[in-house]
């Protein structure tokens, strides 16, 4: 009965051992409870082969100061761009305003950040958005969803043959999904498109149209430079909190919100070294930094 009532708390199945012990039984689960001890840890991945257990520690930084502006802590299955409404949440409002100028906020951020809703939020707030998305995949070789020309607004997709299909609606995942069927079979370019029996089709998510301006915006070069010139000031920062012993590489609490204490505690340590290197200082007509 302990052991039930332990399951349904945890909402994981629970077994007792032979020594009377509980433990978690083995096997795959959706947001599976991995221990005992500390309940909210969860399997993560750095990548595909590369995994980890425990918490993921996510920060915003200021590239021009390099001062931490924002932290949380989640569990290690916690997708990375899930977080940025917490992280961007001095710059985010929750309504539409006028589009920002050139002086306005920009959002850096690497392809784990490359989420459609999170490029919607930002696009539709006039936010300029710097966050780089993954080019879609070209799988076994065959032609990439960028090799197709997408029409939303007349919900067609033209396949490099220059065949054109109806975007047919969908529930679920996908907005909607491009059939091309029988026109495939006779294609000279099939081998270079598909080896499916029923002809290649193209998927549309929720956030297709964000997604591919987000693409053809990152090919820009003046985007790329910005780009390159900003990510390394927030890698750098990221090694910085890593370095030490007591670093964010390993928590040492338990509990989301008392490891998400720690971490906060660590980047206002950073931010103060940062600050005493800036020369930041207090005069009668308020805080300066050197050289300022």
């Amino acid at each position: 009965k302990a052991a039930q009532l332990l399951a349904t708390v945890l909402g994981q199945d629970i077994t007792e051992d032979a020594d009377g012990r509980f433990v978690i039984v083995r096997g795959t689960a959706t947001d599976r409870v991995i221990s005992t001890v500390d309940t909210e840890t969860r399997h993560g991945h750095k990548t595909s082969a590369r995994g980890f257990d425990g918490y993921k520690a996510h920060i915003a930084v200021d590239p021009d100061s390099e001062i931490i502006t924002a932290t949380t802590v989640t569990p290690g299955n916690t997708g990375d761009a899930d977080t940025a409404e917490e992280l961007l949440a001095d710059i985010l409002p929750a309504e539409a305003e006028a589009e920002a100028g050139d002086g306005g906020p920009a959002v850096f951020g690497d392809a784990a950040y490359g989420a459609g809703e999170l490029l919607k939020r930002l696009d539709d707030n006039g936010i300029r958005n710097l966050i780089k998305v993954q080019p879609s995949p070209s799988v076994k070789g065959h032609f990439s969803k960028d090799r197709f020309t997408i029409d939303l607004n007349s919900r067609t997709v033209t396949c490099p043959a220059g065949v054109t299909a109806v975007i047919a609606a969908r529930t679920g995942r996908h907005a909607g999904i491009a059939y091309f069927g029988d026109a495939c079979a006779a294609c000279p370019l099939r081998p270079q498109c598909t080896a499916a029996s029923g002809g290649r089709t193209i998927t549309i998510g929720a956030h297709e149209e964000y997604l591919a301006t987000a693409r053809q915006r990152q090919h820009d070069p003046d985007w790329k430079s910005d780009y390159r010139a900003t990510r390394p000031k927030v890698e750098r920062k990221i090694g910085h909190l890593m370095r030490r012993r007591h670093g964010g590489r390993r928590a040492r609490l338990r509990g989301q919100v008392k490891i998400g204490a720690d971490f906060g505690l660590l980047a206002a340590a950073h931010n103060l070294a940062r600050l005493a290197v800036l020369g930041i200082k207090y005069t009668t007509s308020g805080w300066t930094a050197a050289g300022a």
